[in-house]
């Protein structure tokens, strides 16, 4: 080996074993495979082997010595092998080296010393000593990296003594100026030789130079570093505070590009290379507005200090430098902004100390001014608070925890909203309260911060002392909505009191009011009133109990005030009212006795004035927003001392108040909508039950149906509470509807102001089109100083430029549509307008628009029967375009043939033609000169010589002969049968030639014309113009394509900001989440068949039969040359493309920089580049446009698992890897930011280190850019998807961010209106606010696949787009839903970044950013004028688990402090909005459900009681009617109405109202409402579950094309407590109440109701089997039984999955009662009671009961009931005991039992007078009994477990599920018995997919053509 030639022994062992467990991923010897699979330990051992790599087939020889020193490298980091995957490595690496030892030869020298000297000295002189004048800064970062790995290598070949002195020197260069060359994002700082455009620009020059100004700054050195010098102010920071090298590279770069975007806008000059006075403190003021907001809430002087004559702009640099370095490293405390605000504070007091030479408050001394190390700031600032961080999200115990146990983000940075924060000092007093979080203060010693990676160890660091919450608890219940939204319900309940009162008294009269004993009586409402503040003062003091150790003693004053101030009132307010009632009865008279016996109406009203002096106040606020705002704002003690009773004093939730226009459009719209629903409750729901409740209370009821427990209660009260009950839900649900009506009706008028849907189809385009260039130019065109003094319309040297640059876009737009497949070649021929139409006279529109036009033209002169001209020119100009099309034709001819004649004379006679035309149109004598009839011919032949034209060929001399024979038959044509003068014409033109007839004409050709690419374009247009028939009208055919070109060309008729130019746009990033989704679909992916033979590929090929058809055309063009394997890659992305995959998204996103560069090229390009095209600009040009676009966008795709899927052995996780290199070097500016976990050895202990890294494509492998270095793995504090953004965000660059997720798309055409949406940041909206969120509109592309897939697109259209807009404007509550939308990146990372991260509580992270923007002064809008493209879920259980994810994040949104405070905080019309638009919508959701419950539960009381029957029998009462009525509204919810209301409002908006109509038809024909049910079950299910037991989760939907079968089981285990377990008990119920009911039955509305509910129940039993591919299936059904029967049988157990077992499944269903409080374990209890009325009510019922009425009847149904649970306990101790040993025995013992229970029902039978109808209602009476122990026992499962019945209660579980799934199963195998049921639902499945071509019956049969071409 090596050591042979001189290397120096490191006692290396020769051989190794082989490991058996070696994986196969080294297997392949691929050369750029080993460098990328180093284990995490040596993982500075890959630059070696990548070097090696590189130089492999250089110099073999030298690769191998680069191998042999990794491995000795390798070897000497860890000599025993311990470390994860060492062994396997280095024995790959040793066999490697044993076998390259004997192939490769040294090719320079004789020794390897020598050679690698040799090749050493060479790499240097021809790459780093020439290539530093020629190579780029990328290109020479990657040799000074391989000279410098060389050099190491070449040390440990070389002896010492051996290095040669060249070699010595030239190493010593590589180290002087290495730093100057390493890899970079965006800005190569250091370069200094050839450098990029984007250095050349004057902005960067300006603020590279303002960074580097040191002077003045103190300098500090470590002794290792007095060498050298400090580049810039970062630098300068970073030795101070011991900041990381890779956070320093980033900040700088990142600094210098806010100052350079910010400086561009404010200069009026472009090339001024000094930084505007005002661009620092513009920086400053936004990154510091936070920072002074929170000195001045805390009452402490800000560190941002400037004293007297110093360098204001450098100590400004400092400050924000400072700030960016601290936010760059902090980690997890980026989401807790005060907390970095605290950090700064100290820090930037301790850089002005040092600066200043200050003395520290604490002991007195000055600042010491030394250097720190790099890692001081991460060890001792961000550590300590990360532990504490981490050991709160232990306690969380991955969710199970209950959230008043542990502290959260929230109340970990709301520790520092109160001044004890100061109490922590600096350096942070580590037993401050804040880090004592347990008895032992932190356990250091036991527990170090670097062993935080294994679960068994961190559960040793959550017990002890409990800390207090801060500010708020999260406690699960249903109070909260109460507690956030208590003034709303006190409105509704008062007013339900005062219609209550006013109906009942006298004829219900509204005018009722003014009579006095009503008005005296609706007086009451305040002792209501004041009962219901004292309920929610008792919840503030309750509920936030755990947080009282956190909180000021001025806030428990407050709490306990409010309540003995509620108290007071509730007692006093009953007594004044008392007081002021004649005769006093009841309860009042109780109070009149405690005030006195005097009479005193006064007094009552001087309490009530005084009780509504707080109110009328609010009322004088409200009225008065400025003053209200300022109030809330201002710091001053005074005005916080009188604001303290109105609202404590809190950090966010302060001056949220709309200006005072705003503030009457959303009052207005409530007011019109209260009155509304006010009106319908009065009059439909509350007046009509008034007389039959009346009559109901005076009726006299004694005898009963069953055994009446309370036989003397008066009034009937029982039966008044079951017909009120359903009424008052209804009463505070029904806001609901009105707001969807509204919403609807408001939102469409403004989505017609806004001019949405003017061009919604190919008519409306083609009629407006002429106008479209122009509203392209006043929209999108930035105006320049000289064409602002000029009409565009006027000038028509600027109409043709404009039209040249709308050419440009619009020409883009059609290539790039070409490129994805929408449009074929023919297509993009049609649709592209020329560039240039300096040849031309008229505009050259798109041949689609003159579609024959030409041959029309041609038809009417033929036929035309006139003499004058005039007739003939008139009909013609009537059509613009037919004129322009004319025009077009003769002059492109003209130019055509003047350019191919190579002949002076021959032109002459084209010219002499064209001369005679024009003066023939001009003397109007064009008919009486030109034979019409010859124009056909004409015609023809023109034809014929174009498509020659452009026609390919081999044979030059041959193309060229018949050219000219063709040319010459059309100009044969022109003279003898078109012209009527034509010899004579010619003969002129000949006039002055010699020997005329001596040669012929038209035979020279510049035949070489045909191969230029412009002229080509030209005759290809000018063929289409005479070829192109009608069927051109219908261009584009795609309906995805003709979306888009409608949609961008309306826009540009929308209201939208001007755009600026590219150089002063607002700079933005774009950044993705992404984990381990899929990236591009691999090969064996498109053809792995399903179980009926469909593959991914040919399910697309049907879908999009069309799309691949253009894909062949495209990919199968001879001029690409494509080889096999490029035809795979393109397949492979053409079936990628059209899934929700992460290459998708990248590709759409990367739109951005290609527009960008577009859009420099027409800001700058002067005309005659304009009208030369775009394509063919120059590389100055193009370098430039890059520089600019590098500037201005920058996107990162925050990869976690980038860093594990590249060292994986998974062939999964490999393929995602390389699929995402791939990406980076497709497009390299794309950068992949991910988490790298790596070991390192300290101490002899392996503990594991976390970095974010940022990576960017290179040559062939990714190169690492920075490495920053975190506390521990920052996804183990929050959610996955927030942290995942997190890390990532501090390699996003620019003042705004897109947030995008990994299912969205992009369009070209829409990029290109990026710059106008970003304008939106600087425009003004009602005042001086400016937006913080700008939202925009999606487009689903999912909608087309499947009938499920497009409800699921239009539900989510609705919202994104109506439902939205009415949010934004005028309600004034949208928040941020999910991405796209764009933030104000500096408001947001200066105020905890754009989501909030807690464990659970912050499940839907999205719309918290949202609600944490609004409480911060932030202000969210909406705009619809750009979209970006969406995927949504397709599948039916895809779906349900979104929707189960949604709806579980609605139910912890409830419990969270940012609902609270908004709902507290907002004016109260705001606050309905913002209700109604959250959780109120679930809330309403979940009563609409409780509705039917309790409808049905009273009305089986009133039947079973017997009272509905007395009731009937009375003739004057007709509750029924009424109670109908109100439900009826219920089911209008219930059905998913009000979801698709809002739908059909945008389609009709956008697409027509005929469109609309259809579209509904067709969706309840395919049983839309049957899926909206069902989705309201599921719905309703989770957030229930959520606010009561927790649970809630990140749910992964699944992403892919459902081309598969659920299996039964699959589909019981996801729904059977969600719908089949409720719907089976409404069932039940309404067969209780149709048994033994006996209500109208004749009436309409009861009818509609019980269907209504009878729809419900068979929706959430049979929706997920109608939704199901192949769900009626015969074969399916047989497989899905025996599945079934399978799954039922199989035990569980530790490691069994649920989809393999009942067991397993049953145990998780119960997951959540293992982890709820006692409250939820009662809650369950009490709820399970309700099934105990089937036995109690049905017994009595029966036959054999006789009518007995006796509690003995219920007593001996018990008997029956525990002797069958016996009966059945005995059978199953039997099997246990007795079923192996003593089978006869059991045998006998199940004999004995049976002929017992035969003999006990005989005798029944024949005795006792039991009946079968008996049988079937014991049936209904006894099963919801044992399902109520069931449920129980489950609650109480740990008394259960004790008592040793767990075992019987899960058999019991057993038996129900298996009677459950085979009342589910059989309806599904009797319609399986009929074939015509499956074709019918497929067609009903896959409608959407059948318009689209698809033969989907022929899919799911299997029946493939297998010799169809993939």
């Amino acid at each position: 080996m090596a050591s042979t030639s001189g290397t120096k022994d490191v006692g290396l062992p020769r051989r190794m074993p082989r490991s058996s467990a070696m994986i196969d991923k080294y297997a392949d010897d691929n050369a750029y495979v080993d460098s990328e699979l180093v284990p995490s330990s040596l993982a500075s051992v890959a630059p070696i082997l990548r070097v090696a790599n590189e130089l492999e087939k250089d110099n073999p020889r030298v690769a191998y010595l680069c191998r042999f020193h990794a491995f000795e490298k390798a070897h000497r980091m860890d000599d025993k092998s311990t470390g994860r995957g060492v062994r396997q490595f280095k024995t790959y690496l040793l066999h490697r080296l044993q076998k390259e030892e004997v192939e490769t030869k040294p090719q320079l020298a004789k020794s390897d010393p020598r050679e690698i000297q040799k090749y050493y000295q060479n790499f240097y002189e021809k790459n780093i000593r020439e290539g530093q004048f020629t190579k780029k800064p990328e290109e020479m970062a990657k040799m000074y990296q391989i000279a410098t790995v060389l050099y190491d290598v070449l040390k440990t070949v070389v002896p010492d003594t051996k290095v040669e002195p060249e070699t010595q020197r030239y190493a010593e260069d590589v180290a002087e100026k290495k730093e100057q060359y390493v890899h970079y994002n965006i800005l190569p700082i250091y370069a200094v030789s050839v450098k990029p455009a984007i250095m050349e620009l004057p902005e960067i020059k300006a603020a590279l130079r303002s960074l580097r100004n040191v002077d003045n700054l103190p300098l500090l050195r470590k002794p290792e570093d007095s060498d050298k010098a400090v580049n810039d102010i970062l630098e300068w920071l970073s030795s101070i505070f011991g900041f990381q090298k890779g956070n320093v590279a980033n900040q700088r770069e990142h600094l210098v590009l806010l100052l350079a975007n910010i400086d561009t806008r404010s200069k009026s000059s472009e090339y001024c290379e000094e930084l505007n006075s005002h661009t620092v403190q513009t920086l400053m003021d936004k990154f510091f507005k936070n920072y002074s907001s929170w000195c001045d809430y805390l009452h402490c002087t800000s560190n941002l200090k400037f004293e007297p004559g110093i360098d204001r702009q450098q100590l400004e640099l400092l400050y924000i430098g400072l700030y960016l370095l601290i936010w760059g490293e902090a980690s997890n405390i980026r989401f807790m902004p005060e907390c970095i605000s605290y950090i700064f504070h100290n820090m930037a007091n301790e850089m002005h100390g040092i600066l200043f030479a200050n003395v520290e408050h604490v002991i007195g001394a000055t600042y010491q001014a030394e250097a720190v190390g790099e890692e001081s700031f991460l060890q001792n600032v961000v550590l300590p608070i990360y532990e504490v961080m981490h050991e709160e999200a232990m306690r969380n115990r991955g969710g199970k925890a209950s959230h008043s146990s542990w502290r959260n983000y929230d109340d970990l940075n709301e520790y520092f909203w109160s001044e004890k924060c100061f109490k922590l000092g600096w350096p942070m007093d580590r037993d401050s309260d804040f880090f004592a979080s347990h008895d032992d203060k932190f356990q250091e010693q036991q527990q170090p911060p670097d062993k935080l990676q294994e679960p068994e160890e961190r559960s040793s660091v959550i017990s002890g002392k409990r800390i207090p919450k801060t500010n708020f608890v999260e406690l699960r219940t249903f109070l909260h909505l109460y507690r956030s939204f208590d003034r709303m319900w006190m409105f509704l309940i008062l007013a339900f009191q005062a219609m209550l009162i006013i109906a009942w008294h006298g004829d219900g009269s509204i005018f009722g009011i003014f009579e006095d004993d009503v008005f005296e009586n609706i007086l009451s409402i305040f002792i209501t009133s004041a009962v219901l503040n004292f309920f929610q003062a008792s919840l503030d003091t309750i509920l936030s109990y755990n947080a009282w150790r956190s909180l000021k003693n001025t806030q428990i004053l407050r709490y306990l005030l409010k309540l003995t101030v509620s108290a007071f009132w509730v007692v006093i307010l009953p007594i004044g009212y008392s007081r002021s009632v004649q005769n006093p009865t009841g309860v009042v008279r109780f109070f009149s006795n405690l005030g006195g016996n005097q009479r005193e109406q006064s007094l009552y009203y001087c309490l009530v004035a005084i009780y509504l002096a707080p109110n009328a106040l609010s009322a004088l606020l409200f009225l008065l927003p400025p003053l209200r705002r300022y109030m809330e704002r201002s710091n001053w003690r005074v005005i916080v001392l009188l604001m303290w009773w109105a609202q404590p004093k809190l950090y966010v939730g302060r001056g949220m108040h709309e200006d005072m226009f705003s503030l009457l459009k959303y009052t207005l719209y409530w007011i019109l909508l209260l009155v509304s629903k006010f009106s319908f409750s009065y009059y439909v729901e509350i007046l009509p039950l008034v007389a039959p409740t009346k009559a109901i209370m005076e009726m006299k009821i004694s005898i009963y149906d069953w055994h009446e427990f309370f036989p003397n209660v008066s009034h009937n009260i029982g039966v008044v509470i079951a017909i009120w009950v359903p009424i008052t839900m209804v009463y505070f649900m029904d806001a609901q509807i009105w707001y969807a009506i509204f919403a609807t009706i408001i939102g469409g008028i403004y989505g017609a102001f806004s001019h949405l849907g003017e061009i919604r189809t190919l008519g409306m385009l083609r009629s407006r089109f002429d106008s479209v260039p122009a509203a392209f130019y006043e929209r999108l065109v930035p105006m320049q100083k000289e064409e602002l003094e000029k009409d565009p319309l006027e000038d028509d040297q600027l109409v043709r430029k404009n039209i040249a640059k709308f050419s440009q876009v619009w020409n883009e737009f059609i290539f790039s549509m070409r490129m994805e497949d929408l449009i074929s070649n023919r297509e993009r021929d049609l649709l592209l307008v020329p560039y240039t139409t300096r040849f031309v006279s008229v505009i050259q529109w798109p041949p689609f628009l003159l579609a024959s036009k030409i041959p029309i033209a041609l038809d009417m002169a033929k036929d035309f029967k006139g003499k004058e001209d005039a007739d003939l020119f008139k009909k013609i100009n009537n059509d613009d375009y037919m004129y322009s099309a004319i025009i077009e034709c003769y002059q492109t001819l003209k130019d055509i043939l003047l350019n191919l004649l190579d002949d002076e004379w021959d032109k002459r006679i084209i010219r002499h033609i064209c001369r005679e035309v024009d003066s023939s149109i001009q003397q109007r004598s064009f008919l009486s000169t030109f034979r019409m009839s010859g124009l056909p011919s004409l015609n023809d032949k023109l034809e014929k010589f174009l498509s020659h034209l452009v026609t390919d060929y081999d044979n030059k001399e041959k193309y060229t002969s018949q050219t000219i024979n063709v040319l010459q038959d059309l100009m044969e044509i022109i003279i003898r049968d078109v012209m009527k003068n034509g010899p004579e014409v010619v003969e002129r033109a000949y006039s002055h030639r010699q020997n005329n007839d001596k040669k012929e004409r038209f035979e020279l050709i510049n035949i070489q014309l045909t191969q230029i690419k412009s002229w080509k374009e030209k005759v290809v247009r000018l063929h289409l113009l005479l070829t192109v028939k009608e069927s051109a009208i219908n261009v584009p055919m795609n309906l995805e394509a003709r979306r888009r070109i409608t949609f961008f060309t309306n826009s540009l008729y929308m209201k939208m900001p001007n755009a600026p130019k590219v150089h002063n746009m607002m700079s933005f990033s774009v950044l993705t989440p992404y984990y381990n989704e899929d990236v591009l679909y691999s090969e064996e992916e498109l053809h792995l068949e399903n179980e009926d033979g469909i593959s991914i590929l040919f399910y697309l090929q049907k879908i999009y039969p069309d799309e691949w058809q253009n894909f062949e055309e495209r990919i199968r063009n001879p001029k690409l040359k494509a080889t096999e394997e490029d035809r795979k890659e393109a397949t492979r992305q053409w079936v990628s493309y059209r899934g929700q995959t992460l290459s998708r998204t990248v590709r759409g996103m990367m739109y951005y920089k290609e527009a960008l560069e577009l859009q420099c090229f027409l800001d700058s390009a002067h005309d005659n580049e304009i009208f030369t095209g775009y394509r063919t600009v120059g590389k100055a040009h193009k370098e430039r446009a890059q520089a600019l676009a590098d500037l201005k966008f920058t996107y990162v795709v925050s990869c976690q698992m980038y860093g594990a899927q590249k060292k994986s052995s998974d062939h999964r996780d490999q393929s995602c890897y390389a699929n995402i290199l791939n990406l980076m070097l497709k497009y390299p500016s794309l950068r992949v930011a991910y988490i790298d976990e790596r070991e390192d050895t300290i101490n002899g202990n392996s503990k594991k280190v976390y970095y974010s890294v940022l990576v960017k494509g290179g040559d062939k492998l990714d190169e690492e850019i920075y490495r920053i270095k975190l506390p521990g793995p920052p996804t183990e504090i929050g959610e996955g998807k927030p942290e995942n953004q997190n890390h990532a965000i501090i390699f996003t660059r620019g003042e705004a961010l897109q947030t995008i997720d990994m299912n969205q798309d992009n369009y070209f055409e829409e990029a290109f209106k990026m710059r106008n949406v970003l304008e939106e940041f600087y425009r003004d909206h009602h005042g001086e606010r400016r937006p913080t969120i700008l939202g925009l509109r999606e487009h689903i592309f999912t909608g087309s696949v499947s009938s499920l897939a497009w409800f699921m697109s239009n539900q989510e259209t609705s919202f994104v787009t109506i439902g939205q807009r009415i949010l934004a404007d005028p309600l004034r509550v949208r928040f941020h839903y999910g991405h796209p939308d764009i933030f104000d990146r500096i408001f947001h990372i200066t105020r905890g970044g754009v989501s909030k991260a807690s464990k659970v509580i912050n499940l839907s992270e999205d719309i918290f950013s949202g609600y944490n923007s609004t409480l911060r002064g932030g202000y969210v809008t909406h705009h619809e004028y750009i979209q970006v493209g969406k995927g949504r879920d397709v599948g039916m259980n895809q779906i349900s688990l979104f929707e189960a994810k949604v709806a579980n994040g609605n139910g912890e949104q409830t419990l969270s402090r940012d609902v609270y405070r908004l709902g507290r905080r907002f004016d109260f019309y705001r606050m309905l909005s913002f209700y109604f638009t959250t959780v109120g919508f679930y809330f309403s959701s979940m009563i609409t459900v409780l509705v039917v419950y309790v409808f049905l539960y009273g009305r089986t009381y009133m039947v079973l009681s017997g009272l509905e029957r007395k009731i009937m029998e009375n003739a004057a009462i007709d509750s029924n009617r009424v109670l109908e009525q109100a439900l009826a509204s219920q089911s209008v919810f219930q059905l998913g109405l009000l979801l698709i209301l809002p739908m059909a409002m945008e389609v009709g908006l956008e697409s027509g109202f005929r469109r609309a109509l259809g579209d509904f038809i067709i969706m309840q024909l395919q049983l839309a409402s049957v899926f909206f049910t069902f989705q309201l079950g599921t719905k309703v299910h989770y957030f229930g579950k959520t606010i009561l037991h927790g649970g809630s989760k990140y749910r992964a939907t699944g992403r892919g094309f459902v081309i598969f079968h659920a299996k039964f089981t699959d589909n019981y285990r996801l729904y059977s407590r969600s719908h089949f377990v409720k719907g089976i008990e409404l069932g039940m119920l309404l067969v209780i109440y149709q048994v033994y009911g006996e209500s109208y039955r004749s009436s309409e509305l009861y009818l509609f109701i019980t269907f209504s509910i009878w729809f419900l129940v068979s929706s959430w039993l049979f929706a997920p089997f109608v939704f199901n591919p192949s769900g009626f299936d015969w074969q399916k059904t047989v497989e899905d039984w025996t599945d079934w029967k399978r799954w039922m049988g199989n035990r569980g157990g530790i490691g069994i999955a649920q989809d393999k077992s009942w067991e397993s499944w049953w145990d998780f269903e119960q997951e959540h009662l293992k982890h709820t409080n006692i409250r939820g374990r009662i809650m369950e209890i009490v709820l399970a009671l309700r099934f105990f009325i089937y036995q109690y009510g049905l017994v009595y019922h029966l036959n054999i009961a006789r009518g007995s009425r006796s509690i003995l009847v219920y007593g001996l149904s018990w008997l029956v009931m525990i002797t069958a649970l016996l009966g059945l306990k005995m059978v199953s101790m039997g099997r246990r005991r007795f079923g192996t040993d003593f089978q006869l025995m059991f045998r006998i013992l199940k004999a004995l039992l049976f002929l017992g229970f035969l003999s006990t029902v005989t005798v029944l039978f024949v005795v006792c007078g039991l009946t079968l109808s008996d049988i079937f209602a014991a049936l209904l009476a006894f099963l919801p009994t044992g399902w109520a122990f069931l449920l129980i026992g489950q609650a109480c499962r740990p008394c259960v477990k004790a008592i040793g019945l767990w075992d019987s209660i899960m058999e019991m579980g057993r038996a129900y599920e298996c009677v459950l799934g085979l009342v589910i199963f059989m309806p599904i195998v009797i319609l399986s018995w009929f074939p015509f049921v499956s074709e019918f639902q497929t067609r009903l499945l896959f409608n959407q997919a059948f318009s689209r071509g698809l033969q989907i019956s022929m899919i799911l049969a299997g029946k493939k053509d297998k010799t169809m071409s993939t």
